[in-house]
């Protein structure tokens, strides 16, 4: 009797403690398996449209978003302090972190190949409706980007999209950036040339969060944590193109043409060529020749 009463109340005890871990799973029972981590939790109308600063954004169709694209709350492990930016470029993934555990994942494009980097990076600045300016480089590789070497204003066809968070390592700009963009449909694959692209209703959300001084961290391609700075190699010189060979024209034989309307019968005939010296003797066998 004893026993069975021992067993309902261990047995009590245990269905308590699964109904408290099934709402707050402990990372000790999840990391052996025990509790699931909670389900991601959508954010509900991230994406429709909005004024900002006298800029009509569109509305986005969320259904062509891929869910583990659209912004959302995630259970998130982490040592990170809560404010840090954690980019995966493998899986297009960016998680600021809001707590322990906890984060919200924002889904990127990110650098095509031999544009990918790795490492940590600070924000440095940040920019409403940023001025884009193409570097020299993209214009050699993209002529029609020369109407903007001066910089293009900001609005809804600027390649920086509504907000460009910028990123320094170790004081030194290298140029990238997280940035919104008009080509939302290239979230989710490698599309750029190095920095970090969002959806511009998230790249507003995530503008308003980051206050200036936050980590960044982008992880290498396989997932592991940087330990240095990782760039891609310099794009090569173009090669100067050899001068096009001196073509010299061969010599035209001698022309004399008919005169126009006169019998060939009268026309002067054609001077004869002087004749040729009779060749010297060759000279007796064994003796040399000078030219």
């Amino acid at each position: 009797m004893i026993a069975a009463r021992f067993l309902s109340k261990t047995g009590l005890a245990f269905v308590v403690m699964a109904a408290l871990s099934a709402c707050v799973p402990d990372q000790a029972m999840i990391d052996a398996g025990l509790a699931k981590p909670p389900e991601p939790k959508p954010v509900a109308g991230a994406y429709i449209s909005t004024m900002d600063s006298g800029f009509a954004l569109p509305a986005l169709p969320e259904e062509e978003i891929p869910a583990q694209f659209r912004r959302q709350e995630v259970y998130f492990p982490t040592a990170e302090v809560p404010g840090t930016i954690i980019i995966n470029p493998s899986e297009k993934t960016l998680h600021y972190v809001t707590g322990p555990n906890a984060a919200i994942r924002y889904g990127i494009a990110v650098g095509r190949a031999g544009f990918e980097w790795s490492g940590v990076a600070q924000v440095t600045e940040k920019k409403p409706w940023p001025t884009w300016t193409p570097p020299p480089e993209m214009i050699a590789r993209d002529p029609k980007l020369a109407k903007w070497e001066k910089g293009q204003p900001g609005g809804l066809t600027n390649p920086l999209g509504a907000r460009a968070i910028y990123l320094t390592t170790n004081g030194v700009d290298y140029g990238y950036r997280i940035h919104g963009t008009p080509e939302w449909k290239s979230i989710g694959r490698n599309a750029s040339s190095g920095c970090i692209r969002m959806i511009n209703q998230d790249v507003i959300d995530l503008y308003n969060r980051v206050q200036g001084g936050e980590k960044v961290v982008v992880l290498n391609a396989d997932g592991s944590y940087p330990t240095r700075l990782v760039l891609p190699p310099p794009a090569p010189k173009p090669k100067k193109a050899a001068p096009a060979p001196v073509v010299v024209p061969a010599a035209m034989p001698a022309f004399t043409p008919a005169l126009s309307g006169v019998p060939t019968a009268l026309q002067a005939p054609a001077v004869a060529p002087a004749p040729t010296a009779p060749a010297a003797a060759a000279p007796a066998t064994g003796t040399t020749t000078t030219p």
